[in-house]
């Protein structure tokens, strides 16, 4: 028998850098979400914050700035507040997309902390950029607070920029809730963002100051209720390869060993094709009879379907 739970990973493609484009741009995922409840699929969604939490970072900080009676939010904090929003736009696009197809289902989203460890080596050497672009002195102040800077002369500009750790995820602390709503028949929305990173401290979590990369959490949280697929959807129909070279090609079906072998190639971009990667085929090799698909949120069921998409199973 099919197993029919499935984890969907939505990209930033699916939001947008402003308040009204995320509340457009999530009608689309919404119509991705309500297809895959048409074909009977038992769902657990989660989402990228990439742009959000960067967002929510600034403007937390520039406020205390103006106002030194406030301090700078943490960045558990920040995870915590674009992981509200976000779900918050998703849900309820969701459940309208439902209920104009005459259909009835709950929608949850669930606040949900993912246990990192201490000593990952990742603490000690930061990847994520993150917030506003500085000055050289505002740099400096950064790194006098002992935080860390990179220069990042990018597509969205020009400048200094914070830059934090993106741990492993180890375990999901809500993750019964997620099963108990999942085993109701309802929708949940869980780990936006990668999950609120946090260290276990006895009877206390403390929020850790990095950010999760958020296909890792996906592949964790699929392991942890036993899902049958993992889908990843993005804004191209296949992972590429060779991109813009006369080798140039579009990944299809793969086998574990197949997908192995182009990651030890370092044919996949390390910040954006081989997190999906590297993602799937943890979760493909935590279990039996799994499969996970790379495709557009355009085209959700017919990538389960094995019709397109980078599939490694």
């Amino acid at each position: 028998m099919e197993n029919k739970k499935i984890v969907v990973a939505l990209g930033r493609n699916c939001f947008g850098k402003t308040f009204p484009q995320q509340q457009e741009n999530v009608k689309k995922a919404a119509k991705a979400i309500a297809d895959l409840v048409e074909k009977k699929y038992e769902i657990v969604i989660t989402h990228s914050n990439g742009l959000q939490v960067g967002m929510i970072q600034t403007a937390m900080t520039e406020f205390s700035r103006l106002d030194n009676t406030h301090t700078v939010a943490p960045m558990s904090v920040c995870g915590a507040m674009s992981q509200g929003y976000i779900g918050f736009d998703l849900q309820n696009a969701i459940r309208t997309e439902l209920l104009n197809r005459g259909i009835y289902k709950p929608v949850s989203t669930i606040i949900t902390q993912v246990r990192v460890d201490p000593f990952d080596p990742a603490f000690h050497n930061p990847s994520k950029v993150i917030g506003r672009f500085m000055t050289k002195d505002e740099a400096d102040m950064e790194e006098r607070k002992g935080n860390y800077v990179t220069y990042d002369n990018g597509k969205d500009g020009e400048g200094w920029r914070r830059i934090i750790a993106s741990p492993n995820p180890i375990d999901i602390y809500e993750i019964d809730a997620i099963r108990t709503l999942l085993d109701a028949g309802q929708l949940v929305i869980a780990a936006g963002g990668g999950g609120i990173p946090v260290l276990d401290q006895r009877t206390g979590l403390k929020g850790a100051s990095a950010v999760i990369e958020k296909d890792y959490t996906a592949a964790k949280l699929a392991d942890m209720v036993n899902a049958g697929a993992l889908l990843i959807l993005t804004g191209k129909d296949n992972v590429l390869i060779d991109k813009g070279t006369p080798d140039e090609k579009a990944l299809g079906m793969l086998t574990v060993e197949e997908a192995q072998k182009l990651v030890e190639e370092d044919k996949f971009k390390p910040t954006t094709s081989l997190p999906k990667i590297d993602a799937s085929l943890r979760f493909v090799t935590a279990g039996k009879d799994r499969k996970a698909v790379i495709t557009n949120v355009d085209k959700a069921v017919d990538g389960l379907a094995e019709r397109v998409g980078t599939i490694i199973k």
